[in-house]
């Protein structure tokens, strides 16, 4: 899979991992990049970066309204989606007494947003024997977050929805990528720490010492050459890889490992 002549969206495309990937498609040669943000201004300014070929929307993506929006002015843009990167997404709570309306949103936002947007994409690329649904997780999707209840449950939901829309639609013309990076510099990991709770410090600590800070060009970098090989797991972080074999091969281990880092960092912060 090529971005080169493809229309592409972009969700959460005004900033950090969206942005550097929607400058990407662009680069690539796609016929239509759209980038869909709640913040309008991002929006048009990663728009008017790429030029011509570009349109940047305002999108809930929450919202099965606001996505429905968004396909139809690409259509009317450029044409039908081709590829969609579910990328928009949110780092919030801490631990089980998180509020429920906090939980919802971290739901609403990084696993039914993807289940939305694919609810209104696959009848189409179905029709038309083709598409490409790119979902941003995160390697605490795969792995864990510590800190981070409601960001590491909604990363893992994610990953499965991924991994269900490839097994039920992967041999009918439609390619899934889970994209599941760690540390990436990005506004999300660069969160002022004076307006964060000791457990949110955690968790950003975590990850800061978990491995290298990548940019996001480095992750658009990734992103185009897994789906040049159609692989499902894109991972800017190869070591990924490694912690993910080994949680698998003996999980009482991993997790005793994973009390220990648990404990190392929440006494450095």
């Amino acid at each position: 899979m090529k971005l080169a002549d493809r229309v592409v969206i972009v969700t959460g495309g005004g900033s950090g991992i969206g942005r550097a990937l929607a400058q990407r498609a662009g680069e690539e040669g796609a016929a239509g990049v759209v980038i869909a943000d709640l913040d309008a201004e991002a929006a048009a300014a990663v728009a008017g970066e790429i030029g011509s070929s570009a349109l940047g929307l305002v999108c809930d993506v929450s919202s099965e309204e606001e996505l429905g929006i968004l396909l139809a002015r690409a259509r009317e843009a450029f044409g039908p989606a081709e590829v969609f990167f579910a990328n928009a997404g949110v780092a919030i709570g801490t631990d089980e007494r998180t509020p429920d309306d906090i939980w919802d949103r971290a739901l609403a936002v990084n696993v039914r947003a993807h289940v939305l947007a694919a609810r209104l994409l696959v009848p189409g690329w179905l029709e038309r024997g083709s598409g490409c649904f790119v979902a941003t997780a995160s390697a605490a999707g795969l792995l864990t977050q510590i800190g981070g209840a409601p960001y590491a449950v909604t990363k893992h939901a994610a990953v499965a929805f991924a991994e269900w829309l490839s097994v039920t639609y992967g041999d009918r013309g439609i390619h899934v990528s889970c994209l599941c990076p760690m540390g990436v510099d990005t506004p999300m990991l660069n969160t002022s720490a004076q307006d964060l709770s000791e457990l949110e410090r955690a968790a950003l600590a975590s990850v800061r010492v978990a491995g290298d800070v990548v940019s996001p060009a480095d992750v658009a970098e990734a992103v185009v050459r897994g789906l040049e090989e159609e692989r499902f797991l894109i991972l800017p972080h190869p070591e990924v890889l490694d912690y993910f074999r080994h949680k698998a091969s003996d999980y009482d281990r991993w997790l005793d490992g994973m009390r220990r880092r648990r404990r190392a960092v929440e006494s450095s912060v």
